[in-house]
C-alpha cells in the first residue's frame, strides 16, 4: 500500500509570532515571487544581475521600506516584517534575486536610515524606499571578511574631504548600485575598534571604480564586484554616523543582517523540501513511487523536523530583537544552524532527485549552489559558533 504524505499547511498560520499585517505582507511577498520572478529567474541567472525594473517594482509595492518612517514612503514594521520578507524571498527558490533585495534593505541601506544626517536622508531616503537608487555595502576585503577591525582600506583628511584608498571584495550589487556604504580607516594608529569609520559613496564619484564583477559558484543573478578606490576624494559631510564609529555601526547591524540569511535560508529549505516532496510523489522506481521507500520518507521527515526548529528558531530570535531585547546569542545561533542547515537539506533533496538532481535545467541543482556561501557570508558558521560559545556561561 503506498503511503500518502500530507501537505503541511503554511508555516506561519501555526505562528504565535506574526500580526495579521505581518501575513498580509507574506501573502504580498508570495504573490509577487510567483507571478513576477520565477517566470524570469532563469533569464536573470544567464544574465547574472536582476533588472532594475523589477527592483523599482519591488519598491512601489512598499518591499524596500517595511522598517522605514512613512516620510520616505515606508511602513515602520517591527524585525518580524524582515523575518516575513526573507523566508518568502528565500522560497523564491533563486538566491541571487532574494539577497539583491535583501541586501538593499536589511544591510546597506540601513547605514544610511540609521547613521545618516538629515540632508542625507532627505537626499535619499525617499528614492531607496521606491527602488530608484539600490545600495551596496563595502566591508568586505580579500584580507578581512568577518574580521573586520583587519580592513586596509584608508581614509585621509584632506581639508573638507577625505581621501580613499584601497579595494573591496565580494560587494552583492556591486556592479549596479548608486550608492555605496565604504568602510575605510581614518584613524590607522587607534586602537582597532575606533579607527573605522562609514563613508556615503555615490557612483560616479572620482577615483572610485568597479574592478570587475566576479564569477560565482551560485547566486548567479546578484551581481557581485571588487571596487577599487584611487585617491577617490568624498566630502567630509558623507561620513555616516560618527567619525571612528564605524565598528559598531558595522557590528550592530550584523545582528540584522545575520537573522535576515537565517530567514532566507528556511524559506530556502523549505521550497526544496517541497519540491522534492513533489518529485518523490510522483517519481517511480522498482514499481513504486519513491516516496514509498522507507529510507526516503524518513529522511525527508527528519528534515522537515529539522528545518521546523530552524524556522521556530528565527522566529524567536526576530521576536526577541522586535522586542529590543540583546539576541546576540540567538541570532548567532540562527546564522550558524540555518547556515549549516541550508547545505544539508540541498545535498539530500538533490540525491533524492537521482541524475535529474545534477542537471543545470533543475531547481535543485541551482538551489544547491546557492546555498553554500550561507555557511559563509556575513559571518562564517566557525565566527557564529564562537560568539555562542561566549556566551554560554552567563
Amino acid at each position: 500500500m503506498s503511503v500518502q504524505p500530507v501537505v503541511p499547511e503554511a508555516p506561519s498560520a501555526r505562528s504565535p509570532y506574526f500580526s495579521e499585517e505581518h501575513e498580509m505582507l507574506r501573502a504580498q511577498v508570495r504573490r509577487f515571487v510567483e507571478t513576477e520572478v520565477k517566470p524570469h529567474g532563469e533569464k536573470w541567472e544567464k544574465d547574472g544581475f536582476v533588472p532594475r525594473d523589477v527592483l523599482r517594482r519591488m519598491g512601489e509595492l512598499g518591499f524596500f521600506g517595511i522598517r522605514y518612517p512613512a516620510e520616505y514612503g515606508g511602513s515602520e514594521m517591527d524585525e518580524l516584517a524582515t523575518v516575513v520578507l526573507s523566508e518568502e524571498l528565500g522560497r523564491s527558490t533563486f538566491g541571487g534575486f532574494a539577497i539583491t533585495a535583501l541586501v538593499h534593505t536589511d544591510m546597506a541601506s540601513v547605514h544610511i536610515a540609521n547613521a545618516g544626517t538629515p540632508a542625507q536622508k532627505a537626499a535619499h531616503m525617499e528614492d531607496i524606499v521606491a527602488g530608484r537608487k539600490i545600495c551596496a555595502v563595502a566591508v568586505t576585503e580579500p584580507d578581512a571578511g568577518s574580521d573586520v577591525k583587519g580592513i586596509r582600506t584608508t581614509a585621509r583628511r584632506d581639508g573638507d574631504h577625505f581621501v580613499l584608498n584601497g579595494a573591496k571584495m565580494f560587494i552583492t550589487n556591486g556592479v549596479h548600485a548608486d550608492l555605496y556604504c565604504v568602510a575605510a580607516k581614518t584613524a590607522p594608529d587607534a586602537r582597532p575598534s575606533q579607527s573605522v569609520t562609514m563613508f556615503l559613496v555615490e557612483k560616479g564619484t572620482p577615483g572610485f571604480t568597479v574592478s570587475r564583477a566576479l564569477d560565482k559558484h551560485g547566486w548567479r543573478c546578484s551581481d557581485t564586484a571588487e571596487l577599487s578606490f584611487q585617491d577617490c576624494r568624498v566630502p567630509a559631510e558623507n561620513i555616516l554616523g560618527q567619525e571612528g564609529r564605524g565598528f559598531y555601526a558595522i557590528m550592530s547591524n550584523f545582528q540584522n543582517e545575520r537573522l535576515t540569511i537565517g530567514a532566507m535560508a528556511m524559506g530556502e529549505s523549505q521550497a526544496a523540501l517541497d519540491l522534492t516532496l513533489d518529485y518523490v510523489t510522483t517519481r517511480k522506481a522498482f514499481g513504486a513511487p519513491l516516496f514509498d521507500k522507507q529510507a526516503i520518507r524518513q529522511r525527508l521527515a527528519m528534515l522537515s523536523s529539522k528545518v521546523e526548529a530552524g524556522r521556530q528558531l528565527v522566529y524567536h530570535a526576530g521576536w526577541l530583537a522586535a522586542q529590543k531585547v540583546d539576541c546576540v546569542r540567538e541570532v548567532s545561533m540562527v546564522k550558524a544552524y540555518c547556515g549549516e542547515l541550508v547545505n544539508e537539506v540541498m545535498y539530500s533533496c538533490l540525491q533524492f532527485h537521482g541524475g535529474m538532481g545534477y542537471m543545470r535545467e533543475s531547481a535543485i541543482e541551482r538551489m544547491t549552489r546557492d546555498a553554500r556561501v550561507q555557511a559563509i557570508g556575513g559571518g562564517a558558521t566557525e565566527v557564529m559558533l564562537e560568539e555562542v560559545a561566549k556566551r554560554l556561561a552567563r
